[in-house]
């Protein structure tokens, strides 16, 4: 038995729901009410548009297609990212590109291959949406450890140059920032599975059930895709700022502001 389906009719009368956080932004005047009409029509059309694209997807299930698929949304991760950061994206656009492949790649991999056992590692039922939960949360570090690690090195200009300037090489350097960043970065992950299943039911379990599938097999889902956002997430923040430095700092290892979109 899988889930109930939601009519277009009952889904549209849910919308009033949204009374309630708009008259408290009316009442405390809190200027976000147009940004939040925005974001609610922008999900709205991006899901319907997503939903009708990903039947296709479904029903052609051809390994071409979803790696397309996978590809395009790695994309406009990397751009989120860089955005997010305010990082040139001319400039970053292939090292974080290639730090969210990794990053998304292995753990999904051996998420379809090795521990699901599917004959094809492309299957879209399972490529597609274990995939998009790794990456979203591989983003969502990114823009945490990158904008931390480089905001650290700012604030601690004369620290770094004067470490610079005793001989440290630049990847001596960077490694305190580097390892406050990559902390940043995880520990939502990690706070996240320290309380997973005691102060809410996660997406990927709730999602599993609302299937027809039975707890014990959903709560062996989410185990493992905990692992495999915790791994991915990892892998991919420390790849990022690895990759960035290059692109980052000047010859002589100092700073490049001009990597910055705020730089003049």
């Amino acid at each position: 038995m899988g889930a109930v389906n939601i009519g277009p009719g009952a889904l549209a009368a849910y919308y009033a729901l949204l009374i309630f956080p708009l008259t408290v932004m009316v009442w405390f005047r809190i200027p976000i009410i147009s940004r939040t009409i925005t974001a609610v029509a922008r999900m709205t059309l991006q899901l319907l548009f997503v939903g009708l694209y990903l039947q296709v997807v479904f029903k052609l299930n051809n390994p071409w297609v979803n790696s397309l698929w996978l590809i395009l949304m790695i994309g406009v991760a990397d751009f989120s990212i860089a955005r997010g950061c305010g990082l040139r994206l001319t400039r970053f656009a292939i090292p974080l590109f290639g730090a969210l492949v990794a990053g998304t790649a292995i753990p999904l991999l051996l998420f379809v291959g090795p521990l699901l056992q599917r004959p094809d590692l492309m299957d879209a039922q399972y490529v597609i949406p274990i995939g998009g939960m790794i990456l979203g949360n591989c983003l969502r570090a990114d823009i945490i450890g990158i904008r931390n690690f480089y905001d650290a090195v700012q604030k601690s200009d004369k620290a770094f140059v004067h470490a610079l300037s005793q001989g440290a090489r630049l990847q001596e350097a960077v490694r305190p920032y580097l390892r406050d960043a990559c902390q940043a970065a995880l520990l939502p992950t990690v706070a996240t599975m320290a309380t997973i299943g005691l102060v809410a039911l996660p997406g990927m379990m709730t999602g599993v059930i609302l299937g027809g599938t039975d707890p014990m097999t959903a709560i062996r889902y989410q185990i493992a895709i905990m692992i495999a956002i915790f791994s991915g997430t990892a892998i991919t923040v420390i790849l990022a700022i690895l990759l960035t430095v290059r692109k980052g700092f000047t010859p002589y290892g100092v700073l490049d502001l001009q990597a910055f979109k705020s730089a003049p």
